[in-house]
C-alpha cells in the first residue's frame, strides 16, 4: 500500500515557519511602532505641600501654608493626527487653600496655558502648530522610551532654559520601580515686573521695574524605564523680586523646600506606567520569545513527520515491504521450486 505525506506534518510544518517569521516581525517591527507617544491623553497630576507666598490682600509674604500645583494636559487629537506630531496642551495653577478647589485659575497665585509639540518617536520638540513656548531639551512632560541610565537635559518652564538632571539609581514608587533623576537650580533672572517701589526696598519711587529671580532647592523625577513616563515628581521653587541691578532678594513671591505628586496622583502615573510597560513588553519580549520557542518546536516537528512519511512512501513501493520484487521472495505455496526443477533436470555428474 502506497502512502502520502499527511496534511497534518505539513500543517505543523507551516505553522511552526509562520511563527519562526513572526517573532523578529514583533520585536522589531512592531514593537517599536508602539513605541509611540499617545495623543488622547487626559490627565490630571497634583503636587502637595508646605510653603511661602506673596498674599496680594495682606500685601506681604505668608509662611508655612499649604500650596498645590494642579496640572492638566489634554492631547488635541485633530491636530495630532493632521500634523503626525504629539499635540498637548497643558494647563498649570498654583494655589493656596483660600483657591481651591482651581475652578477658576484667574483666582490661583500662578496660572498658565502652554502647548507642547513632541515627535512622537523620539519625543524631541517640534516647533509647530502653535507651540507656546518654544522649549528645547530631552525630557518636559515625559521622558523619550527606553530610558538611560545617563542625564538628561529637562525643560524648566519657569527658568525658560533645559536643566541638566542626573542619574541616581533607581527608587520604587508604590512598589514599582523607576529610574531616579536629579537636580538644583541656582538664581537666575527670569525677567521684569513694575511694582511698587516699597517691594524691592525704595519707598520714595512710587513705581519701579524689579527683577525676578527663580531658583530650584531641588528637582527630583522618577521615571518608568520602558516608557518614559514619569510617576513621581518634586520640586522646590523659590520665586523673588530684586531691586534692579540688586544681588539680594527683597520680596518672596513664592517658595517651597519641597512640593511633590500626591499619594493619589503616584498611584494613578504608576498604574498607567505598569499598563503601558506590559504591553510594550508583551509585544517586545513575550510574544517573540514565545512565537520563537513555539515555531522551533512546530517545525522540528513538521520536519519529522514530513520525513517520516516519505521513508514510508519509499518502503511500501511497488518493489514491496522489503524494497525486493517478487521473483527473489519464497515461493508462492503449491508453485514448483525453482531449484528442485533445475536439479530435475540437469542431474550433477557426481
Amino acid at each position: 500500500m502506497r502512502r502520502t505525506t499527511s496534511p497534518f506534518s505539513l500543517v505543523i510544518l507551516g505553522l511552526g515557519a509562520f511563527l519562526l517569521v513572526l517573532a523578529p516581525m514583533l520585536a522589531w517591527y512592531v514593537e517599536p511602532r508602539a513605541k509611540r507617544t499617545p495623543t488622547d491623553i487626559d490627565t490630571i497630576t497634583v503636587f502637595k505641600g508646605k510653603g511661602s507666598y506673596f498674599d496680594t490682600a495682606k500685601v506681604k509674604t505668608v509662611h508655612d501654608k499649604n500650596l498645590t500645583i494642579t496640572r492638566q494636559v489634554r492631547g488635541d487629537v485633530a491636530d495630532s493626527e493632521e500634523s503626525g506630531r504629539a499635540v498637548w496642551d497643558v494647563s498649570t495653577s498654583v494655589d493656596p487653600d483660600k483657591s481651591l478647589p482651581a475652578a477658576d485659575p484667574h483666582d490661583s497665585l500662578q496660572w498658565t496655558v502652554e502647548r507642547w509639540v513632541t515627535d512622537r518617536r523620539t519625543n524631541k520638540p517640534v516647533h509647530c502648530c502653535g507651540e507656546q513656548p518654544r522649549f528645547e531639551g530631552e525630557a518636559y512632560l515625559k521622558f523619550p522610551f527606553d530610558v538611560e541610565k545617563r542625564s538628561y537635559r529637562w525643560w524648566d518652564n519657569t527658568l525658560g532654559a533645559t536643566v541638566p538632571l542626573t542619574y541616581r539609581g533607581t527608587k520604587k514608587i508604590q512598589g514599582y520601580e523607576g529610574y531616579r533623576f536629579t537636580a538644583t537650580v541656582e538664581a537666575t533672572k527670569t525677567g521684569t515686573r513694575q511694582v511698587p517701589g516699597r517691594l524691592v526696598g525704595q519707598p520714595k519711587k512710587s513705581q519701579v521695574i524689579a527683577d525676578e529671580f527663580y531658583a530650584n532647592h531641588g528637582i527630583e523625577l522618577v521615571v518608568d524605564q520602558r516608557t518614559g513616563r514619569i510617576i513621581y515628581a518634586a520640586i522646590g521653587p523659590r520665586k523673588t523680586l530684586r531691586a534692579p541691578g540688586s544681588d539680594k532678594d527683597a520680596t518672596l513671591l513664592l517658595e517651597s523646600k519641597r512640593i511633590g505628586f500626591t499619594t493619589a496622583t503616584q498611584k494613578a502615573q504608576v498604574k498607567l506606567a505598569k499598563d503601558d510597560s506590559d504591553r510594550l513588553k508583551l509585544v517586545g519580549e513575550t510574544l517573540p520569545v514565545a512565537a520563537g520557542a513555539l515555531g522551533a518546536a512546530l517545525a522540528v516537528t513538521g520536519i519529522v513527520l514530513v520525513v517520516r512519511g516519505r521513508r514510508n512512501d519509499g518502503a511500501d513501493g511497488p518493489g514491496g515491504r522489503d524494497g525486493h520484487d517478487g521473483h527473489d521472495g519464497p515461493a508462492e505455496p503449491g508453485s514448483p521450486n525453482p531449484e528442485q526443477s533445475r536439479s530435475a533436470l540437469h542431474p550433477s555428474t557426481m
